[in-house]
């Protein structure tokens, strides 16, 4: 176990009042999807803190928003233990898995032969019930962000099967992708009930603000992840790049990899004021996608530090 120093990052933290009802949401719908059958299940669940982990992003989510959120996060996390949890991937399977997942959101109900289960019965419904309420722009970029993450696993993947050690450059351009931060910046319109046209969402002022969230929490997660990923990211991971790229020690590289996180979280603020106002009809909206944003950032660091997917000594202050 490294010691991680800590970061100081001056987003507030908050705390959504729902969670607790989430939570019970989550678990029975987990049940019923064959993702849980007994007390050890539930009690694995609730370490995990899904409902958490969306309360703190989405603090001010309606109750039945939050547990919707709350399940999404649960499926996504599946997914990627399906996907990232091994040292030894098997590519072609893998890209079976998503070929079939990504079939479903554009709207094949074929039976399939690798995503199967409680990932495609949860997927099922979510999808279900964002086409219901989400317009169709909105859904086109979730399913655009989605086979973004998925191509970002699978070229991983790929690059652990060829024992492929990606450097600090090429690590930090697969990580925007691997990640489903962008996923989760999208989930904002559905926390709030707002909507951005495609020219606002995708203006550059925006889409740089979305960059460094995504930087600063997957490196963040990084950082805790760093036993685990020692064992199975086969070099994916902020600290193992440094570390192979510039001859370092793990310690050492971790201190640089705090650093380049800091460095980050200090330009985030700059970033957010040069984003321009559009508008007294959009501006709200625009506001609401910033704080999510945000609200994602501070969310997964106070998540990380208390989910049983890692370790539980909070380094944030």
């Amino acid at each position: 176990m490294f010691a991680i120093p800590p970061v100081d990052c001056p987003l507030t933290s908050r705390l959504s009042p729902h969670v607790a009802l989430a939570e019970q949401d989550l678990t029975g719908w987990a049940r019923k999807c064959g993702l849980i059958s007994d007390g050890d299940g539930q009690n694995w669940l609730a370490g995990e803190a899904y409902a958490g982990h969306a309360g703190r992003i989405f603090p001010d989510a309606q109750p039945e928003d939050l547990a919707l959120l709350a399940m999404i996060f649960a499926w996504f996390y599946l997914v990627d233990d399906v996907c990232d949890g091994t040292a030894h991937p098997e590519p072609p399977r893998l890209r079976r898995f998503v070929t079939e997942l990504l079939a479903l959101l554009h709207g094949s109900d074929s039976p399939t032969e690798v995503f199967a289960g409680p990932a495609r019965l949860m997927l099922t419904e979510i999808w279900a019930v964002l086409r219901e309420r989400m317009p169709d722009a909105w859904q086109s970029r979730f399913t655009d962000a989605v086979a973004v993450h998925l191509d970002g696993v699978i070229t991983e993947a790929e690059n652990k099967a060829a024992g492929h050690l990606p450097g600090v450059d090429e690590y930090v351009e697969l990580r925007r992708t691997a990640s489903a931060a962008e996923i989760s910046h999208l989930l904002t319109e559905l926390a709030t009930h707002t909507h951005l046209p495609d020219a606002i969402y995708h203006h550059p002022a925006l889409r740089e603000v979305r960059l460094a969230g995504t930087d600063l929490l997957s490196w963040f997660n990084d950082l805790y992840s760093l036993d685990r990923d020692i064992a199975t990211a086969g070099g994916h991971n902020l600290v193992l790049a440094i570390s192979h790229e510039r001859e370092l020690s793990i310690e050492a590289a971790v201190q640089e990899a705090v650093d380049m996180w800091q460095q980050r979280m200090d330009g985030f603020a700059p970033l957010r004021a040069r984003v321009p106002s559009f508008g007294t009809q959009f501006d709200p909206a625009v506001h609401a996608h910033l704080d999510g944003v945000a609200g994602s950032v501070r969310g997964t660091l106070d998540w990380t530090v208390v989910s049983g997917r890692y370790r539980g000594d909070s380094r944030t202050r």
